[in-house]
Formats: structure tokens, sequence, C-alpha cells
């Protein structure tokens, strides 16, 4: 029909130009409309046919959403039904709860109470850890200054046994030398010892003076040289000589008058031969020790004697036992 209605509109003017009943004029103005017409009726035909895809595009949409629809109604009958179930679900808990809550009340109450029991007791705990973990560091710094100080004196120590050592072998040394230099005197009642880290010769009485006297004789010199000829060239030395006498008492107006000035004199006059032999006067010791340390009780022969004492100089030794 639309396009018969076309074609008629299109032979219009024709027909009216062919009658003879329009000028050119009108029949130029008719052809005008009627491809304005044309025109439109081509446009309106293509807008037809776009509105029929989009008519079965949304006829489609319309089927799909009419499927969704139809399940999310099916989706929500049974998401009621669940929800149902869940709001029965919750008043049981609930209900549950509330049995609970009752009945655990008291059970909370006692739990709370245990509870800071507890924490008081934890608080207490951490205070006691703490005071030990400080007496700990105490105990731990007081050790290690302990154990420098050990690790100090076993070093002095060391040194100390090793200045032992040191002045045991030179005292040795020493008394070799001098039993070798006056081993002629030995059966003559001299004798060389060596006793912690000090060497004595002992020459008795008869080897040097005449009785009561405080003049040495001449084999007394000799011993005595030979002596001095030994410790004069030996350094660090630090000699002591000592009078002694036995119980006879001794009683005279004139000097010596008793033992204590006998044993003086004689350990002097031993003193003079040594400084004029060659050995340093500065150390020398002269002492008199009477009748009051006797070698036999039972043997006043022995008792009788001059001691020399030579002990090495104990300055470094001493020095390092006061740096403690």
């Amino acid at each position: 029909m639309k396009k018969k209605s076309s074609l008629l509109i299109l032979l219009y003017p024709t027909l009216l130009l062919i009658s003879g009943c329009v000028t050119m004029k009108q029949f130029d103005e008719l052809q005008l409309q009627t491809d304005q017409i044309a025109e439109e009726n081509r446009r309106l035909t293509l807008s037809n046919q776009d509105g029929e895809i989009d008519r079965r595009e949304l006829r489609g949409r319309v089927d799909v959403l009419e499927k969704a629809k139809a399940a999310l109604a099916l989706d929500t009958t049974r998401l009621g039904r669940s929800l149902s179930e869940a709001r029965a679900d919750i008043q049981t808990l609930e209900n549950l709860n509330d049995v609970l809550t009752s009945e655990s009340s008291s059970r909370m109450a006692a739990i709370n109470d245990e509870n800071r029991a507890l924490l008081e007791e934890l608080s207490r705990n951490r205070t006691d850890l703490q005071t030990q973990e400080d007496d700990l560091l105490r105990l731990n710094t007081n050790l290690e200054a302990r154990e420098k100080e050990l690790a100090s004196r076993s070093q002095r120590i060391e040194e100390l046994e090793g200045l032992l050592a040191s002045r045991d072998a030179a005292a040795e040394a020493l008394r070799s030398r001098l039993a070798d230099a006056l081993l002629g005197f030995a059966d003559k009642g001299l004798t060389v010892q060596q006793r912690n880290g000090k060497v004595y010769v002992s020459l008795e009485a008869q080897l040097l003076f005449p009785s009561g006297s405080t003049a040495i004789n001449a084999d007394g010199r000799q011993a005595l040289k030979d002596l001095a000829r030994v410790v004069s060239n030996q350094d660090n030395l630090e000699i002591i000589v000592e009078g002694h006498t036995d119980t006879d008492q001794l009683r005279s107006d004139a000097i010596p008058r008793n033992n204590w000035e006998l044993s003086v004199l004689r350990s002097t006059a031993v003193v003079e031969i040594l400084t004029s032999s060659g050995v340093q006067p500065e150390v020398l010791s002269a002492a008199g020790r009477s009748e009051y340390h006797p070698l036999d009780p039972d043997d006043k022969s022995r008792n009788r004697r001059i001691e020399v004492v030579l002990a090495p100089n104990l300055d470094a030794l001493f020095d390092l036992i006061r740096s403690e």
C-alpha cells in the first residue's frame, strides 16, 4: 500500500503536465514538493526499519528480564523460607543465651575473682622476678669484677712464683760457690746451707775467736776473706752477721760485760773483716742474739757461733706484694 502511494505521488506532477492544466512554474514547484515527499518517505522507511530492529531487541531483553524475574521470584521465595528459619533459630539461640547468661552469672563472678587473684599473683611474680634479675645482674657484675681481680692476682702470683724461683735459684748458686770457696774450712766448724731462699754460712766460735774474746784469729780471718771474695761480686744481696753465745754466763766489769755484748762485738768484728775485704758496708748489718737462739741445747760448742745470713734484695718482691 505504501509503495502504491509513493508511486502515485511521484507520477502526479507528470499527469498534471500531460493534461495541460498547469504551467511550467507550477510543475517545478510540484516536482520540488514531490522530491521532498519522496525524501521524507525514504527517511520514514529507514526509521521504520530501525524501529523494527529496536523492537526486536527490546523483545529479547524483555524475555531475558522475564526469565530473571522468575528466577528472582523463586530465590525470593527460598530466601523468605530461609529468613523465617533463621529468625526461628535466632529466637531459639536468644532463649538459650538468656538461660546460659542466667546460669553463668555466678560462674563469671567466680572467674573474675579468680582472674583478679591470678593477676595479683602474676604482678607479685613479676616483681620477684625483677628483683631476682637485679640481684643476678649485681652478682654477674661482682663476678666479673672478681674474675678480673682473680686474673690480676693469678698474674701477680705467677710473678711472685717466678721471683721466688729466681731467688731460690740464685741462692742455690751462691751456696754452691761459697761451699766451693770455703771447702777448706768444712772440717773446722764451717757449714754452708740454703734455706727458704737464703744462704746461711755458720762459723763455730772456735774457728774465729779464742774463748771469751772478740779478736778474730788467723784461720777465721782467712775464712772471712774467702767469703768476702765471693759475695763482694754478688749484686742485690743483704748480709746480716749474727753473733750467738752459749748459756754460760759472762760477767765482767770490762767490756764485754755479758753474753749480749759478746755476741754483738763478735758480729761487728766480723763485719769489719768483711768490709775491709771488699764487701760494701751498705749491704751489711750486725746483730747480737746472745744465747737465745741455740742450734742444739745439748751441744754448747755448736751454739757458740757466727752466722752470716745472705739474702737476696727483695725490693721487687715487696713492690709486687704492695701493689695488690
